[in-house]
């Protein structure tokens, strides 16, 4: 009764992890109360990037992003700004990066960058980077950066790792044996 019990659970499991697997991943939205950004690099030069001037702060900016990017698993990790240099590009500006990910699946990278706040300009230099885009001022610059796997890919990681896991507890269980 044990095992058609635990075999019921598996393949309950698995059918979840197989549906979560091949749903879509959330389609991003505009930023409201922000200006799309036509600059170079912030457009289609870099693959899955989009950048947005906003007068925003930054819990505003992350909180339309949780509610616009939601999963039944996301996790949210809080990066070192001096990061989105690799992640973006090298020239990036930044004051937070911040990534939500959905496992198996897709990585967003919110990049935040707020002239007023930059901590690696001195302060009364900091006027200097003002952001202005097509004649106006704004407070912050977002820019977006998503990695995404494929289906087949997805399926192929999780029952890999799932494979791996049962052979670790197999083979865990045989060395308590001895």
């Amino acid at each position: 009764m044990a095992k058609i019990t635990f075999f019921l659970l598996f393949f309950l499991f698995n059918l979840l992890a197989i549906f979560y697997l091949i749903s879509p991943t959330p389609q991003l939205k505009e930023l409201t109360n922000a200006a799309r950004s036509d600059e170079p690099g912030d457009t289609i030069q870099l693959k899955n990037v989009s950048a947005y001037y906003t007068n925003l702060s930054r819990t505003e900016i992350i909180n339309f992003y949780k509610a616009n990017y939601s999963g039944l698993f996301r996790i949210i990790l809080n990066h070192p700004p001096e990061k989105a240099k690799t992640i973006i590009r090298d020239t990036t500006q930044s004051y937070y990066l911040e990534e939500f990910i959905l496992p198996f699946k897709e990585s967003l990278f919110i990049n935040g960058y707020e002239w007023e706040n930059d901590v690696f300009t001195k302060p009364e230099k900091r006027i200097q980077n003002k952001l202005i885009f097509k004649g106006k001022e704004y407070k912050a610059k977002v820019t977006l950066k998503t990695f995404s796997t494929d289906v087949p890919c997805r399926l192929l990681t999780f029952f890999t790792i799932e494979i791996g896991i049962a052979g670790i507890y197999i083979a865990y269980k045989r060395f308590l044996r001895k």
